[in-house]
């Protein structure tokens, strides 16, 4: 579908960012991508729906296992009670990359002038 790696931080114009600052920035779009889909999808859910999703997220005391089998699950059900949920993640991750290309140069230069 899509991979948040070093390549899309370059196709955003953020190569130059530090590799410590380069993570950062991958965890703040996942995160914020996860917070702009899942939105859009409550938007459309109905309170069994909001309930039954939610039983399936990751809780901070869970395990990595337990993290990773939730999110797995979550992933299913989420693809079987809405057929455009990867339409959905595509829309959202591009409008996100818009946004990032357009404070790209603001970004760097911030990211500069605190090395300096």
């Amino acid at each position: 579908m899509f991979r948040l790696d070093e390549n899309m931080l370059t196709e955003l114009g953020l190569g130059e960012l530090p590799s410590k600052e380069k993570n950062a920035m991958l965890r703040h779009i996942y995160e914020t991508l996860e917070l702009r889909v899942g939105m859009r999808l409550a938007e459309n859910m109905n309170k069994e729906q909001l309930s039954d999703f939610d039983s399936l997220m990751p809780r901070e005391a869970d395990t990595p296992d337990e993290r990773k089998q939730k999110e797995q699950q979550a992933l299913k059900w989420l693809e079987g009670s809405f057929p455009n949920y990867r339409q959905i993640v595509g829309e959202e991750l591009e409008n996100l990359k818009t946004e990032i290309k357009q404070s790209a140069p603001a970004i760097i230069a911030n990211s500069k002038s605190t090395i300096e």
